[in-house]
């Protein structure tokens, strides 16, 4: 029979996951996220304006334009949104998600209707994710349990 080995003192204790990185290396991960991130969230937006069609420099410029108006908004995201209470934290987040994405589902050329009710779906769903998460990992207050 194969059963697990005793651990010496009765419990294990784990302690923090090691840091690995130096406090630059986190600072440029911070920096690096929202800039990548919307370069590729201007990308998509641009692409599905255009249809599959050729690009123009309209399409380019606005690509770029969406690029640096997402980052900007998530820059402000992450930096504002860890100070609130878990409730703005995660309402925060549904507001950011579901306008990001019913902004992007309407340049595929859809409806208005159809792209808030998607976009209200959306936002549905990361409120109850985001929500969940915060409330299992933080206090009233919005500080993270140790």
């Amino acid at each position: 029979m194969a059963q697990a080995a005793p651990t010496t003192g009765g419990t294990s204790r784990r302690g923090p996951t090691p840091d690995i990185f130096s406090p630059h290396t986190h600072l440029m991960g911070r920096m690096a996220l929202p800039i990548v991130t919307g370069l590729i969230y201007g990308y998509w937006a641009a692409s599905n304006r255009r249809s599959g069609g050729s690009i123009s420099g309209w399409n380019l410029l606005f690509g770029f334009v969406t690029a640096v108006v997402f980052a900007l908004v998530l820059f402000g995201v992450l930096t504002i949104a860890p100070r609130l209470r878990r409730e703005v934290h995660a309402l925060m987040w549904t507001a950011f998600l579901g306008i990001a994405f019913g902004f992007l589902y309407s340049q595929s050329g859809g409806s208005i209707l159809r792209s808030v009710g998607m976009s209200l779906a959306v936002a549905a769903v990361t409120f109850i994710v985001m929500f969940y998460r915060f409330y299992t990992h933080e206090d009233e207050v919005g500080h993270r349990i140790r």
